[in-house]
């Protein structure tokens, strides 16, 4: 009864649309989970995102939940996830794309989730890194430990988004570095970012995993932009 005055008084809305959820609606409403577009990558080895990685980086598997438009659904959840605090979307999202990402026979090898790092100081400014939610609710779903000390983002740099094409992958290469030990070695590790745009970010991250002697590297994304 409390929780319904609550909900009275502050009513929760649909971070896809900001439209008022109903009593059976979290997060996102029935609605938006009906119009987001899926990309059923679990279902194609050969997808758009694998393809994205070919000849740059060896890799096992690629697959993103959605497809990122400019003014989408998408576009708005991942907005409220990164710069919003809204980090229940990235939990949410972890959960209903852990469904799908079981089906996959390559990904039963996984031994650690890595989520892509955030530079201490732009962790100190934004309190949090928008993919550790989606990461964790993964590891917690496919019951794969959850490791973020791993992979070092070893340079502070400004937001991605704001970057055109040549600034996004301009010196990438150098900003990510691995802190391991030998239990390290011989793994396969499960790399998690909210949006495949160049790929040059997960690129650099993967190149940096395969420091460690017998790194295997499989990729996984809440959304891919599509043009």
């Amino acid at each position: 009864m409390f929780q319904s005055i609550i909900n009275l008084f502050f009513p929760k809305v649909c971070s896809g649309c900001n439209s008022f959820l109903l009593a059976n609606e979290k997060v996102i409403c029935t609605v938006c989970r009906h119009d987001i577009p899926l990309t059923n990558h679990h279902l194609i080895a050969d997808n758009d995102a694998f393809k994205k990685f070919y000849g740059r980086i060896p890799i096992h598997h690629a697959s993103a939940l959605f497809y990122f438009h400019k003014k989408g659904i998408v576009q708005q959840l991942i907005h409220n996830l990164k710069y919003k605090g809204h980090e229940e979307i990235g939990t949410i999202l972890g959960e209903w794309y852990a469904e799908d990402l079981r089906t996959i026979d390559l990904l039963q090898s996984v031994d650690q989730i890595i989520p892509v790092p955030l530079h201490r100081r732009k962790l100190k400014e934004r309190g949090y890194n928008q993919v550790t939610a989606f990461s964790k609710a993964l590891s917690l779903s496919l019951k794969v430990e959850y490791n973020n000390t791993l992979l070092v983002r070893t340079i502070y740099s400004k937001t991605q988004s704001k970057k055109n094409l040549l600034g996004r992958t301009e010196g990438i290469e150098s900003i990510f570095d691995v802190c391991f030990t030998e239990k390290d070695y011989n793994k396969h590790f499960l790399l998690i970012d909210d949006v495949i745009t160049t790929g040059s970010t997960l690129e650099a991250c993967s190149r940096a995993l395969l420091k460690v002697p017998g790194a295997r590297i499989s990729i996984v994304c809440m959304a891919m932009a599509q043009s």
